[in-house]
């Protein structure tokens, strides 16, 4: 054997007891630190079971690499302590190296509820019942929150799973005019008994329904023994108003567009309401006047009768403004009586049944394409309609509604040769209030479509376009010109889009001011080539609303993509009734 190789394995032998005294050395002091980290563990959770939260702190705080345990502890120490922002940071913490643990998205909602970050609170909820949806606490804790922020929808949704909230009492304020009694069918909940959030809803459809309360909300004001009370505040319609500011802001609001309001709501106190207007314009004379009741003292059906009286001058034209020849010309006359039955039991499914009876007559006929025999064919009418309204989906912690309406018109036509048609109308939108709380913001968007059978007569032609008679707005284009009917896009069938965004400006429960965006795209056809749009319609532009007492004008803007053209109109807007 030679001398270098002795050497070498000598050298081999000695490395292998070095390398074999190391790992000795390391497995010693791996069992040490376990050890030691089990006791820090230890001694953290007794700490934490004793509530002395500044040693849980000392404790944990050196400690480079917590567990989820110990990052759990840390933080609920340091909020204890009241130190918010460090305790945020340990719960991040732990939720990053622990996606799946529910504790942490809990308790920096707490965090969040703490510094009355509601929004960030109900997010975090909602997280942590994703990850554990047994979790009652949370539930509750996340119901708390939306009741603060003011959604009672996503609260009770919250609230109805673990069986609350009970319902003490039911009251007013301040206390209404209608029969009590009425007023008490509305209510789809009891006192002593648990409030559903289909209840709830319900009952807003019901109120709505009465047509008495142009705003009012429901609010839940706690008790001390747990239990709530359900308080109506509303303002209420009574007469021909409750005081002379009322009466005139709904007989003068008219008067700009030569017409004259005269409302009377809550008649006997059974919310018997009569609306009426009479327009003297010279081009487009018109009488029209509603009785609504309750049926049979209920509150959740209502009866009504309508009468409507038009003597209107039209000339059909491709434009409001520019060169646009006169496709045909006449006056119509037209007397209708309108009765239905109208349900709003519930706000999932609300329905419309009726019938109208009407005449026409065409006088001062000037021949053009746009007037044939048929549109013009005199003689009275009888026509059914059904109206179906539906909340399709609603998602109280987004505030968001989608709704579905649909409508069928089914009538005949007796004239020289009796003739029948039918109308089938419907549409689809979305209600959206995008912050988590107040109405400062609102977004709504709405497709409609119509078709239409047989022969109809020119009355049940469709318009798009903007016209004080008519609800299917094109807002860069108007229905009117020189005062006359007949310049916005005529048809029978038509699909529109509606897309309209709202900023509250002002309000005090009596004025309301809003003003924003719109996005408005349709389009019209006919059998009729001198009827219709030929393509579609782009309006954009802006509006503003002012609300007084429920009644109301809107200012808008719009342009007409394809053409150029401007448009500046101002419109009467519908009483609205409801609240939020």
């Amino acid at each position: 054997m030679r001398a270098g190789e002795f050497t070498v394995r000598q050298s081999h032998s000695i490395s292998f007891a070095q390398a074999v005294l190391l790992a000795g050395l390391l497995l010693a002091c791996g069992i040490l630190s376990a050890q030691s980290e089990h006791s820090v563990s230890v001694q953290a959770k007794a700490l934490m079971e004793a509530h002395a939260w500044q040693r849980v702190i000392d404790v944990l705080a050196p400690v480079q690499v917590r567990t989820a345990d110990e990052q759990f502890w840390f933080g609920s120490a340091l909020a204890h302590v009241g130190r918010w922002n460090e305790a945020e940071a340990a719960f991040a913490a732990g939720e990053k190296a622990n996606p799946r643990d529910a504790r942490f998205p809990e308790e920096r909602a707490g965090v969040a509820f703490h510094e009355k970050r509601y929004a960030d609170a109900a997010r975090l909820l909602r997280r942590t019942l994703r990850l554990s949806p047994e979790d009652a606490y949370a539930r509750d804790f996340l119901a708390t929150v939306y009741y603060l922020d003011g959604n009672l929808p996503a609260a009770l949704k919250y609230w109805n799973l673990g069986g609350k909230p009970m319902i003490a009492a039911v009251r007013q304020d301040p206390p209404m005019r209608i029969d009590p009694a009425l007023l008490d069918r509305a209510f789809a909940f009891a006192p002593e008994s648990e409030l559903h959030l289909k209840d709830f809803l319900n009952t807003r459809a019901r109120l709505e329904g009465l047509g008495v309360f142009p705003q009012f909300t429901m609010e839940l004001p706690a008790r001390s023994d747990g239990r709530f009370d359900a308080l109506l505040r509303a303002q209420e319609l009574n007469g021909f108003g409750t005081s002379r500011w009322q009466m005139a802001a709904t007989l003068l609001v008219g008067l700009p567009f030569q017409s004259v309001h005269l409302d009377a709501y809550n008649l006997r106190r059974e919310a018997i309401n009569i609306t009426s207007m009479y327009r003297w314009d010279a081009q487009k004379r018109r009488v029209e006047a509603e009785l609504a009741m309750p049926f049979e003292r209920r509150a959740a059906y209502r009866l009504n009768f309508a009468l409507d009286l038009r003597d209107e001058n039209w000339v059909v034209r491709e434009s409001f403004t520019g060169v646009a020849p006169s496709l045909g010309s006449m006056n119509m006359r037209r007397e209708a009586l309108r009765f239905d039955l109208a349900s709003h039991a519930t706000e999932k499914l609300e329905w419309q049944a009726g019938a109208e009876l009407s005449h026409r007559d065409f006088r001062s006929v000037a021949d053009g394409p746009a007037l044939t025999a048929d549109l013009l064919a005199k003689g009275y009418a009888l026509k059914q309609v059904a109206r179906v309204r539906s909340v399709l989906w609603r998602v109280p912690e987004r505030r968001l509604v989608v709704r579905a309406t649909g409508e069928s018109d089914a009538g005949r036509l007796w004239s020289s040769s009796p003739e029948a048609f039918e109308k089938l109308t419907g549409s689809l939108g979305w209600h959206w209030f995008p912050k988590a709380q107040g109405i400062d913001y609102a977004m709504a968007h709405r497709v409609s479509a119509g078709r239409t059978w047989g022969t109809v007569p020119f009355d049940e032609l469709t318009m798009l376009g903007l016209e004080r008679d008519n609800n299917l707005p094109l807002r860069a284009h108007i229905g009117t010109r020189d005062g006359k009917k007949g310049s916005a896009p005529l048809g029978r069938n038509y699909v529109l889009s509606n897309w309209e965004m709202d900023k509250n400006l002002y309000t005090n429960g009596i004025v309301t001011a809003q003003v924003g965006p719109f996005v408005d795209a349709g389009a019209i056809s006919d059998p009729n080539a001198a009827l219709g749009s030929h393509e579609w319609l782009v309006d954009v532009g802006a509006q503003a609303k002012l609300r007084v007492f429920g009644k109301g004008v809107a200012f808008s803007y719009g342009h007409d993509t394809r053409t150029g053209n401007n448009a500046f109109y101002v419109t009467l807007l519908h009483t609205s009734t409801g609240g939020e």
